[in-house]
């Protein structure tokens, strides 16, 4: 895994203190703020945003939410604090495919790639380790073009930098968020909380910084217990209920829902530490700790009412005059996650601006604890809020190391024609997730049996070059190359309880790959620059993919230790225009992707539980069009204006699978890639201490399995299209104090991503700054 290199705040060389040109061979320029890690050198698409454009236009609460009106991008957060399911969706990969995108914080892999997605577990990127108040900018290249990075950067390489001080300085933050939530039984308001604190100062060499965030959030129910209409039978037995929902499934179909579940109360901590060092003008260390501690509740309510009025939680029921199958734990599941994860990181550079400047990084990230308690069976509320027979799952000792050594070498010194960069990194990764029977008190009670004991391990190693060539006066190629190793081993999948059972050690697997990369610019004219780049990507199978097989009450994962790696080949050719006081840029880029890998999870009407399985798609096909425009200032002083749209045509080209019948994925849609997708972000700032906002974001219709099926997107399990609005307003009440108000889905529109998206969210902030 690639570790994205930061040039610390106050740490410029003098080389490079000069303002460089703002169009330039299409080299990417960052005005203001500290330096972006990612190669601004690749003419390939990079978009960012700062920290004033964060705190002056977005309803921030996560980290993730700086990314919300850049092209193309989505991020699937479900709730203030979503720490399970908030993945980020790019061009040509959906929002079920973590693994094809990296997310660095300060040259610190954010990126969880011990899986992809979601299904028994959850693999999206650590956005709890990096709060928006400590962001001082954030940028995206798209696409696999720099050889620095591993294949996991098919969609896009996002780079987190945050703030390191150059004096004293101090800052205090509160933030409470309100929503209404409206749905089937489903009448309630749910709040968040947020508090921040931190302090920093640079004194002589050594520059420090300390945060610390706490998150009290209430999520709207994100998961609904349901009955197929055709599953009843005909009759008088059951206990007689009202109160379900009879509409139509993802599918079509009609069904009831009768309840909903996984309704969490969080409350996260988060506290980091960064350390720098200079030990000459030349020459800094660096050492980051970060500390993320969870404690969640997810709590299910029944809809279903007797004739007495009380709510109904076991047994046969009948509605409609159809009996229908006993109510279990799988229906109102109840969850306890008890999660502390720590992250090391320690960097040293070596930046002269001579012949030969150097950096090496690690990083270390630990699931120092992971647990996770659920009711079982016929356990159900009331007396599963208080005890009875249940599972606890344990992912304790999970975790990665990443390391990697860069070279930059300038043979004519940074005016002459070549700047070549080389590195060599490993990436080990570790999973151990062991989930038993707690046959007493589910709550408190020590694990029992083992249901499925799974783990094993990944290594990645790689060797890498790129060479930024100015070979002629207007024109810039950058070649590259990337050879990787990769090792599986020590997997192992152990369920006592399956029929037959399982007990396998599975082989060593070892790959090696290939992968190519080219990014040609060319000067057009003084305001015009046009830029093409192709690069080869290799997504290796992660850890979970291979060994990490689940089973609980009411999710199942089926893994397979013989995927093939993806490979992928992207392009694209864009034309950017500099417009004064703003940026015009079309796009064109096309991915062809074989053996994609993909999680697909369907829900099992006997089992009463949703099945996920990962499996190799055979080729998938997208080709599409990016048009993006930014501008400062623009026709008036004071506005500013970012838009963007995208159409994509993503199609599943071969496939030896299928979802029920042969054939039956071919020429379908690749699952969570609309045609359509747009955002729009207009501020003003109408004197010093007052600004206002209003964003917009749409897509079109998803599908999310892989043959199509799901025609009704806006169901539970479905993908719905959504138009959404938000709105912020600024004041600065003095030089110390600044308040925030604001409402994201101002429109209340009501829409899906498998669970429901927050409908109109009421904000309000107040900061000081010393």
């Amino acid at each position: 895994m690639a570790l994205a290199v930061v040039v610390p705040a106050g740490f410029v060389p003098a080389s490079q203190a000069q303002e460089a040109p703002r169009k330039s061979l299409g080299v990417v320029t960052i005005t203001g703020g500290q330096s972006t890690s990612l190669p601004t050198q690749v003419p390939a698409t990079m978009e960012g945003v700062d920290r004033e454009q964060i705190e002056r236009s977005v309803n921030a609460t996560d980290s993730e939410d700086a990314l919300r009106y850049l092209p193309s991008l989505l991020v699937r957060k479900r709730y203030v604090g979503d720490y399970n399911h908030a993945i980020l969706s790019s061009r040509a990969s959906g929002t079920g495919n973590s693994a094809r995108s990296l997310v660095y914080a300060d040259g610190i892999l954010l990126s969880n790639l011990l899986g992809n997605g979601v299904g028994g577990l959850s693999f999206p990127p650590r956005w709890g380790l990096v709060t928006p108040e400590e962001i001082d900018r954030v940028d995206v290249m798209y696409g696999p073009f720099s050889a620095a990075y591993p294949g996991n950067s098919a969609g896009a390489v996002v780079d987190y930098v945050t703030r390191m001080p150059t004096k004293l300085e101090a800052h205090a933050k509160a933030g409470y968020v309100v929503q209404p939530f409206e749905l089937y039984g489903t009448d309630a308001t749910y709040r968040a909380w947020q508090t921040s604190a931190s302090i920093g100062n640079k004194s002589g060499d050594l520059s420090w910084w300390v945060s610390v965030n706490r998150t009290d959030s209430e999520g709207q129910p994100l998961t609904f217990a349901t009955r197929l209409a055709s599953a009843g039978t005909p009759g008088g037995a059951g206990v007689p209920v009202t109160g379900a929902a009879l509409v139509n499934n993802s599918a079509g179909a009609p069904w009831y829902v009768i309840g909903s579940a996984t309704q969490y109360a969080t409350r996260q901590d988060h506290f980091k530490v960064k350390l720098a060092y200079d030990f000459s003008g030349t020459l800094r260390a660096t050492y980051t700790l970060g500390w993320w501690r969870n404690e969640s509740a997810g709590n299910p309510a029944s809809y279903l009412r007797n004739a007495a009025g009380a709510p109904v939680t076991s047994g046969a029921v009948s509605l409609g005059g159809a009996t229908f199958a006993p109510l279990t734990g799988a229906d109102f599941p109840l969850t306890r996650e008890s999660l502390t994860h720590v992250m090391h990181g320690v960097g040293v550079k070596s930046r002269t601006g001579g012949e030969f400047d150097w950096e090496a990084n690690a990083s270390l990230y630990d699931y120092q604890r992971d647990t996770k308690r659920q009711n079982a069976g016929a356990n159900v509320p009331p007396a599963a809020f208080t005890g009875g027979p249940g599972t606890v799952a344990d992912g304790s000792g999970t975790g990665w190391i990443a390391f990697a050594w860069r070279g930059t070498w300038r043979p004519q010194g940074e005016k002459g024609p070549h700047i070549v960069d080389f590195g060599v990194q490993q990436d080990s990764y570790r999973l151990a997730y062991l989930t038993s029977a707690v046959p007493g008190n589910w709550l408190v009670d020590a694990a029992g049996p083992v249901a499925s004991d799974t783990g094993g391990r990944t290594r990645l190693r790689s060797l890498w070059a790129q060479d930024v060539w100015s070979f002629a006066p207007g024109w810039k190629f950058v070649p590259g190359a990337r050879v990787e190793q990769w090792t599986a081993y020590s997997g192992f999948t152990r369920i006592p309880g399956a029929a037959p059972a399982v007990n396998t050690d599975w082989p060593q697997r070892r790959e090696s790959a290939l992968s190519p990369k080219a990014a040609l610019s060319w000067q057009w004219k003084p305001d015009v620059v046009l830029k093409g780049a192709v690069g080869r990507a290799v997504r290796f199978p992660t850890v979970a993919e291979l060994y990490g097989a689940t089973s609980t009450v009411n999710a199942q994962f089926i893994n397979d230790p013989n995927l093939r790696p993806e490979r992928s080949w992207t392009g694209e050719l864009s034309a950017e225009k500099d417009l004064g006081n703003g940026t015009a840029r079309l796009t064109f880029f096309t991915e062809d992707t074989r053996d994609a890998l993909y999680n697909q999870t369907l829900f099992d009407p006997v089992a009463n539980r949703n099945v996920s399985r990962v499996q190799n798609v055979g080729r998938i096909g997208t080709q599409g069009l990016e048009a993006a425009w930014s501008g400062n200032d623009v026709w008036a002083r004071g506005l500013d204006l970012n838009a963007s749209a995208t159409y994509a045509n993503s199609v599943i080209k071969e496939n030896a699978g299928f979802v029920t019948t042969p054939g039956d994925t071919i020429g379908k849609r690749q699952p969570n890639i609309p045609r359509w997708r747009a955002s729009m972000l207009a501020s003003f700032r109408w004197n010093e201490r007052w600004s206002t906002s209003i964003g917009a974001r749409y897509s079109s219709r998803q599908f999310r399995t892989l043959d199509n099926s799901d025609v009704n997107g806006f169901a539970y399990m479905g993908v719905s299209r959504f138009f959404v609005v938000d709105l912020r307003a600024q004041v600065k009440l003095d030089r110390h104090l600044t308040a925030a108000f604001g409402i994201d889905n101002v429109n209340n529109d009501k829409y899906w991503n498998f669970h429901p998206y927050p409908q109109r969210s009421y904000f309000a902030e107040l900061k000081a700054d010393l």
